[in-house]
């Protein structure tokens, strides 16, 4: 099986997965770590795959988003982003909207503390 053929059925098969270096009980960077700890305050279930336990998977998955950086965020089949990208949804409330509208479940009130926590 191919690197792309490997990550479009991990993207497919889960609602949520963030390609991370570690996992998301413990994460190798702190930009994985960062997106991971959001995910998880927020009670989001998530697949994680450890692109530093695959070098195929590492490179393939920049590859195939087209994005050059770890962490990446998918939901529904879809890159949402990365570290930056997921921090300012947060932030926004934008998260929470994609959430929603893709039948997510999440926390809301953890949600709602992280945006008071930084605001």
């Amino acid at each position: 099986m191919t690197a792309e053929t490997q990550i479009k059925e991990t993207v497919t098969a889960n609602d949520v997965v963030l390609f991370m270096k570690g996992t998301k009980s413990m994460p190798q960077c702190g930009f994985s770590s960062r997106v991971a700890g959001v995910l998880n305050f927020m009670g989001v279930e998530f697949a994680d795959v450890n692109v530093l336990a695959d070098e195929e998977i590492r490179q393939g998955i920049k590859d195939y988003s087209d994005w050059p950086t770890i962490p990446q965020l998918y939901v529904k089949g879809e890159f949402v982003g990365g570290c930056d990208i997921i921090t300012e949804m947060t932030l926004s409330g934008e998260l929470d909207t994609l959430f929603t509208e893709n039948g997510v479940t999440y926390d809301k009130e953890a949600a709602d503390k992280i945006r008071e926590a930084n605001g």
